[in-house]
This record gives C-alpha cells, sequence and structure tokens, in this order.
C-alpha cells in the first residue's frame, strides 16, 4: 500500500517493547505539531512541553498526550516536564526572535540540558540547520551553538541538521510557492545560484522518530537532506512545473543584498519580515549534506528517500484537499499569545474604542456559523475587498503579516490558527469566534462575532471590534479610521448576513446529493 501524502513510514517505527516517555518541545511548531502523533501512533508514551496549552485546543492528537506547561529558561518548569522522561525531543527556535534571541536560545539550551542530565534522561534528539564551515548567519549560529550545548550535556544526543524542508505549510516552500506563483519574471539575488540539498517533512519525521533508537553510544551531529541537489532556481521551476506553471526567466542580480531580498520577500510573499529576513539569511551559503552516515543508524525509509518535485507534489495535494497538519504560521508574530480580551471591554482603567453591530435573519445558527468559520483566506471577508486590500499592503510595507497569509484549513478554525493577518484567540463552535489583530497597529485589536438563536427563529448576528488604543498615536489612528467603519463593518455583517441564507441547510444532505450524481 502506498503512503499517504507527508507521513513518514510508521510501520518500520512501531514497537512492541514497553512505552517509553517522550517529552516534546516546540509541540505547537511546524515539526513538533507532526511528530506528536507519530510518536503516538509509533507505541511511544508522548508528553509535551507548551508554553501556553491554550494553543493545543481543537488539536486532533491533544487528548492522547500529557501536557506539561512552562518555558524553556525556567529550570522548575524544566525539571517538572523531563520526570520520567526517556527521550526528550529538542525542536524549539527563535526563528523569528527579536533582540539578543542567540543568547536566550543558548540559556534555554544550557537549562534543558543540565536538567536533562540530572533527570537521567537517555537520549536528546535535536533537530537544528544544515551549514557550511565558517562564518553563518546569526539564526543559523545560533541552531549550531544549541546544538553543541546539548551535545555537551553528558547526554547521548543526535544532532540532526537539516536544510530547506518542503511540505504543505513550512516556511520554506511557502516562500517557493509564492515567489514563483506571483513573479513571471524572476529579478533574484545572487542566492538563486547556490546549491541546497531540500529534504521533505516526512523524511525529517522519519529520521526524528528513528532516532530515538540509535545505538546508547552515539552522540553526535547528523546532516540529513533528500536525494536532490538543486540551485534555488532550479528548486522554484521545478515548482512550476508541478503547479502547472510556465517555468520563469530567473536573473540573478548582485545589487540586491540579503536585507533588500528580505523586504523583496515580505512584499510578494505571505512570509513577514521577521521571518523573511533569517530564511534568505540562511539562503547564503550552499546548504548540501557533507555526510550520509545517519543511514548507519537510522535506515532510509522504505522506498527510499522523497524526491523534491514529489515532495511538492505531495505539499500541493494537501493544500488542494484543505488538509495542512500544521503551518509556520502557527507561532505567534511576537512569540508568545497575547492577554486575553476582557469579557466586558468598558473595565476600569483602559480606554477602549469598539464597533458594535448585530443583526437577525432567517438563516439557521448552523448556516450562520458555516460563513463565520469559513471566514478569510479565499472567502474574503465579505466586505468592501479594495480597503481591506489596501490595508494588507500597508502592513506588507511596514513589515507586517499582511492579508495573504491565509488560513491552515479551508472550512475549520481552531486556537492559534493564522488567519490571514488575525489570530484565532478563542473559539466555540456554533456561537462564538475571537480574533487577535497581528497587523502593525499602534495599539491592540480584536474582531469578535457572536451566533445565538434569533427571536422569531432563524439566527442572530453580532459583531464586535474593539481596539486597545497605544498612546495618542492609538487614539489618532482609530478616529482616522472611523469613516471608514460605516462602510467595512456594516457591509460585513449584512453579507455575512447574505451568505449564511444561500449556505445549505444540512450539509450532509447536500453531500449525500451530490453523491447520487
Amino acid at each position: 500500500m502506498p503512503d499517504s501524502p507527508e507521513q513518514p513510514h510508521a510501520p518500520q517505527h512501531r514497537r512492541s517493547t514497553p512505552k517509553r516517555r517522550v517529552l516534546v518541545t516546540g509541540a505547537t511548531g511546524y515539526i513538533g505539531g507532526r511528530l506528536a502523533p507519530r510518536l503516538i501512533e509509533a507505541g511511544f508514551d508522548v508528553r509535551v512541553f507548551v508554553r501556553s496549552p491554550d494553543k493545543l485546543i481543537g488539536v486532533p492528537w491533544a487528548g492522547d498526550v500529557e501536557v506539561a506547561q512552562g518555558d524553556l529558561t525556567d529550570a522548575d518548569s524544566v525539571r517538572a516536564a523531563l520526570e520520567g522522561v526517556d527521550v526528550l525531543y529538542y525542536l524549539a527556535h527563535a526563528m523569528a526572535g527579536k533582540g539578543a534571541f542567540e543568547e536566550t536560545e543558548a540559556e534555554a539550551a544550557r537549562t534543558v540540558a543540565a536538567e536533562a542530565k540530572a533527570a537521567g534522561v537517555s537520549r536528546i534528539v535535536y533537530l537544528g540547520g544544515l551549514h557550511p564551515d565558517g562564518p553563518l548567519s546569526p539564526h543559523l549560529e545560533s541552531r549550531k551553538r544549541v546544538g553543541e550545548i546539548l551535545l555537551a550535556s553528558g547526554v547521548p544526543t543526535a544532532a540532526l541538521q537539516a536544510g530547506v524542508v518542503i511540505g504543505s505549510g513550512s516556511a520554506s516552500f511557502e516562500m517557493i510557492r509564492h515567489l514563483t506563483d506571483v513573479l513571471p519574471y524572476m529579478p533574484a539575488p545572487r542566492w538563486v545560484r547556490n546549491w541546497i540539498q531540500p529534504i521533505a517533512v516526512r523524511d525529517v519525521l522519519h529520521y526524528l522518530i528513528g532516532s530515538a533508537d540509535v545505538p546508547a553510544d552515539v552522540n553526535r551531529a547528523f546532516d540529513i537532506g533528500g536525494p536532490d541537489v538543486l540551485r534555488y532556481g532550479q528548486m522554484m521551476n521545478g515548482y512550476a512545473v508541478e503547479a502547472g506553471l510556465k517555468q520563469r526567466p530567473i536573473a540573478p542580480l548582485p545589487v540586491l543584498t540579503p536585507w533588500l531580498a528580505s523586504q523583496w520577500v515580505n512584499l510578494v510573499t505571505p512570509i513577514p519580515r521577521s521571518l523573511a529576513i533569517p530564511l534568505v539569511a540562511s539562503l547564503q551559503y550552499d546548504c548540501v549534506v557533507r555526510e550520509h552516515d545517519i543511514d548507519e543508524v537510522v535506515p532510509k525509509p522504505e522506498g527510499g528517500l522523497t524526491g523534491y518535485r514529489r515532495a511538492v507534489r505531495l505539499a500541493l495535494g494537501k493544500m488542494r484537499d484543505g488538509e495542512v497538519e500544521t503551518s509556520w504560521q502557527d507561532g505567534s508574530v511576537d512569540g508568545a499569545p497575547s492577554d486575553p480580551l476582557p469579557s466586558d471591554p468598558d473595565w476600569s482603567g483602559h480606554t477602549v474604542f469598539t464597533d458594535d453591530r448585530s443583526t437577525d435573519m432567517k438563516a439557521s445558527p448552523e448556516q450562520l456559523w458555516r460563513v463565520i468559520e469559513g471566514i478569510g483566506g479565499d472567502n474574503g471577508w465579505y466586505s468592501f475587498p479594495l480597503a481591506w486590500a489596501a490595508r494588507g499592503w500597508m502592513d506588507r510595507l511596514v513589515g507586517g503579516v499582511g492579508l495573504r497569509r491565509g488560513r491552515r484549513s479551508p472550512t475549520s478554525l481552531r486556537p492559534g490558527d493564522a488567519l490571514d493577518w488575525w489570530r484565532v484567540e478563542s473559539i466555540e463552535r456554533r456561537n462564538f469566534l475571537r480574533l487577535r489583530a497581528e497587523m502593525k497597529v499602534p495599539g491592540k485589536a480584536w474582531l469578535e462575532m457572536f451566533v445565538s438563536d434569533g427571536p422569531e427563529g432563524g439566527a442572530h448576528y453580532r459583531q464586535r471590534a474593539v481596539f486597545f488604543p497605544t498612546g495618542l498615536s492609538g487614539r489618532l489612528y482609530w478616529f482616522a479610521i472611523l469613516p471608514f467603519h460605516g462602510v467595512i463593518f456594516s457591509g460585513m455583517l449584512n453579507r455575512i448576513s447574505s451568505a449564511a441564507s444561500k449556505e445549505p441547510v444540512e450539509r450532509s444532505a447536500v453531500s449525500e446529493q451530490e453523491r447520487r450524481r
């Protein structure tokens, strides 16, 4: 039977021995969110270490793991999380970190290393970055340093070093995809001629799971990569072929410095500037596997490693089917959840502005909820598209996430999901959705949508925009956009009501009719 898309070859890792407990750090991230359920399937007893357990609400495998809360720089919380743990997966990175992120990452690694040694952990598995010798970008240097700290911990460590990871939702894949989709002609920096050895996410997961069982005396770094070595420009055109596009002419321009290139990536892709800078900086070097020693301790997947174009094809299939499991978008822009919105915004001691509107409709609450849960992404925001697009471009110009970030799934949301320039902060299905703005604004902003039964049947819909201004600039910002609220928010109210009335009354009944056709 062929493997399902992007899945590691789990049967090779099924365990008949008694369960061992593993701790996964970075479990709400792109790799960690995929690794945890596969470790469960492979027979491990899984504990995850997270700063915010709320980010696991709605995650399908959340009920099958033990959740430990804390921060990697806090020795007490790390110590408690490591109790009884046999294998530690270290997958936490400050990819979009600000300020002295290098020292923060090093401090976290030193804390974890010391506590893992004291707890009697038998194996650390770390995922770092593939890199050449010599000077490195700050983020690659930091990842290398973290690996060195873990290798010196006294706990046997397998430090896997991967380059560009190709899979639905990965930041590297999204950058390739959007650069190729948007630009028919590619003026590009010189690094498009650099050699890259990408690896499919399914193969990364295979090596991570297999590394739990390497011999006890193994304490070293391993390069991992797929079977293809390509120039970055070839990767973009390989994507174009799989996506049914014409191959793009690419002209390397020596004037595009890494900083300028990251601004360009920020403007034409959904990748925000804070993430584009480290991604582009890491592409300044040839990133090619120098040794294949991992094959001596972790056998290759059944059928071999996944080639680049097949990895692209699998990723596109996942996107087409709405089955993107995890995404680079899952991490908050500032790296931490915002403060929760008070239930009553008119609370004492804080200036707050609101736009509160409601309406009754003949559509049922279920019909209305399906529209609300499907908002954003390709479905748009049901009001004045030009105004939303203009605001998105303004945000991109100042380094924000903009409006093109899209959504993980076209039909369902869960806490922590990115939704264009919003983040799902809270969701109660059929009743309530709260979105927190991640655009660049002088304050904090939320959009809330409420669904309830109407007074005479049908549904009652209420939407509320809430803004906590910061200083004078925040207040001026609110009053500057106030004239547009009547157009944007009233139009949104009316169009959502209209869209709900067109939703099928019973989705299951419609599906049955479609099957009969």
